[in-house]
């Protein structure tokens, strides 16, 4: 018997909490913000600066799907009181009851997606990012694990309409990937990332294994987030060494096989930062010098700024007792986030790229105060 009562105040709920989301989705300053760049697209000259003309196009674009979707959230609101309302009416119509509980995974389902908008509003969480994996101990086992990262977050990546490109790539030893570094476009894509910082531990029967003995292996996620031009971070020449390399990626695969790679190291810091995705070598260290000046600026706004370990977020070391995720395959099957305890039992589905609800979970949990 369906709980009608249940139902009801699961959409009061829904209804309060979405009212101010709903307005602001689109409000009047949308409409007027959506007006003004679409004036801009008739200008004369606009299509000659190609990456200005397309932040435009993609800026209106999520500001229309975010109005559609605000426009949806409040119909299906609307649509749910109508079925709840013949239910009471009706109450022994049980297609009646399944098609408004259907109708309210769906409300739920929306209300989800648009809620999250209100979880990014970081400072940088509107830009895009980079996100590097590195393998930890544990030589072809823990490359393999980056490997396996590198896919999930790519699938990730293709699920949510981000273009990645990958920037600097290392083969592992024997097998796998030893680091990747990969540059995220799009929107609030930093936003969805930064809680992806820290150990990932992978527990499995080891195929590299004879014996068929479980194994634990650890990798690294760093990410952070692009800046943008107009801040102006000072970097002396004399801070920085620059060396030239050959591209390591697998037969051209990932990036390009050049002698334009560009490795930058900031001495005082001792960070380091590479780029070899570009045909030039002038390219290369413009992203590479992109990449730093994201970095330093992590540093600078960061309480901590004495220790440079901090710019890696939770990081720490490469191992046990600092994971911020595990990823079991056996003796049971089971992903589980240590920081907000959220855990499922489909690691297939989560290796495919549903992280979502982990990230959801982090972002509720964590809200940005700036």
């Amino acid at each position: 018997m369906i709980d009608f009562n249940v139902i009801e105040n699961e959409l009061n709920e829904i209804k309060d909490n979405s009212a101010k989301l709903i307005i602001s989705l689109d409000s009047d300053s949308t409409k007027e913000e959506i007006a003004s760049l679409e004036e801009k697209t008739v200008r004369e000259g606009f299509w000659q600066d190609n990456e200005n003309s397309q932040k435009i196009l993609q800026r209106i674009k999520v500001l229309k799907d975010r109005a559609a979707k605000a426009k949806d959230l409040k119909t299906k609101l609307d649509d749910c009181y109508v079925l709840l309302e013949f239910a009471y009416e009706n109450p022994e119509d049980e297609t009646l009851g399944q098609e408004l509980i259907d109708s309210m995974k769906e409300l739920s389902k929306t209300y989800v997606e648009i809620r999250m908008y209100s979880l990014l509003n970081g400072t940088n969480d509107k830009n895009n990012a980079y996100l590097t994996l590195h393998a930890g101990a544990g030589g072809t086992e823990a490359c393999d694990w980056v490997e396996m990262l590198f896919r999930m977050y790519t699938r990730y990546f293709e699920e949510k309409k981000f273009k990645a490109t990958v920037t600097d790539y290392l083969d592992g030893d024997g097998a796998g990937i030893k680091s990747v570094s990969v540059y995220v476009e799009g929107e609030y894509a930093y936003g969805h990332l930064r809680g992806e910082s820290g150990v990932h531990r992978l527990v499995r029967i080891s195929p590299f294994d004879s014996a068929g003995r479980r194994h634990t292996s650890f990798a690294s996620c760093e990410v952070i987030p692009e800046i943008s031009n107009e801040i102006d971070i000072k970097i002396k020449t004399e801070d920085l060494r620059i060396d030239t390399f050959r591209s390591s990626g697998k037969g051209g695969q990932h990036v390009n096989k050049t002698d334009s790679a560009i490795r930058i190291t900031h001495l005082p810091t001792n960070i380091v930062v590479a780029c070899q995705s570009e045909r030039s070598q002038h390219q290369n260290k413009e992203t590479a010098m992109k990449m730093l000046m994201s970095k330093l600026l992590e540093i600078k706004e960061r309480e901590h700024k004495e220790k440079i370990e901090d710019l890696k977020g939770t990081q720490m070391d490469i191992g046990w007792g600092s994971q911020i995720r595990s990823y079991v395959f056996c003796p049971y099957t089971m992903v589980k986030d240590h920081r907000t305890n959220y855990e499922t039992g489909d690691v297939q589905s989560v290796m495919d790229g549903n992280l979502d609800p982990f990230i959801n979970e982090y972002l509720a949990q964590n809200p940005t105060i700036d």
